[in-house]
């Protein structure tokens, strides 16, 4: 499992995730795992990826075939890429869509957060789209994260990317499908 922060403060844009691959009940840590990110560069964006460790490659295979890449600094923007995404994902990667009756829409199957000079944004399983005003967590360990940095939020001391990596620290002290280091990233805020 994973834990992914976002943080919007001060003009700064930081985005942090965990470095710990589960399988059952073993662990694989960034000690052993050489391509441990969780963290992929698209064009200016950068994506965090819950999920699957599958998925992360998935999506750096996917938008380096793209001739340009997609226009992920908007809501709708984002959007569009991702319904784009997920007919690729059924028919080029083989996703397992499921059959639960219960859901309105076919799950992608994964949740990421996005950070880019224009703002931080959440893609839910179901393709729901959101931008954040101040900070969110995704995966496993997001509970501890989101405590965390609620927490911490009017701390003068703690920047955007201290706070995204206190989340990522805390979730990785407290759930064991969470580990340390953290990989993050940081940038100016475009307005």
């Amino acid at each position: 499992m994973t834990t992914v922060t976002v943080v919007r403060k001060d003009g700064r844009i930081a985005i942090a995730a965990d470095t710990l691959t589960k399988w059952g009940g073993g662990k694989e840590s960034a000690t052993y795992v050489a391509n441990h990110e969780k963290i992929i560069r698209v064009g200016a964006s950068y994506v965090a990826v819950t999920g699957s460790a599958t998925f992360k490659l998935i999506l750096a295979d996917y938008f380096s075939s793209l001739d340009a890449p997609p226009p992920l600094d908007s809501v709708a923007g984002i959007f569009d890429t991702w319904n784009t995404l997920h007919g690729a994902l059924k028919e080029h990667y083989y996703l397992q869509t499921g059959d639960d009756k219960e859901d309105d829409l076919e799950s992608s199957r994964m949740d990421v957060l996005i950070a880019n000079p224009r703002g931080i944004f959440g893609v839910a399983a179901h393709r729901t789209v959101q931008e954040f005003s101040r900070f969110y967590a995704y995966g496993s360990g997001s509970p501890y994260a989101l405590g965390a940095m609620y927490a911490a939020w009017r701390a003068p001391a703690l920047d955007a990317e201290a706070l995204a990596r206190l989340g990522v620290m805390a979730a990785a002290e407290f759930h064991d499908e969470t580990g340390l280091p953290v990989q993050s990233f940081v940038m100016d805020i475009e307005e």
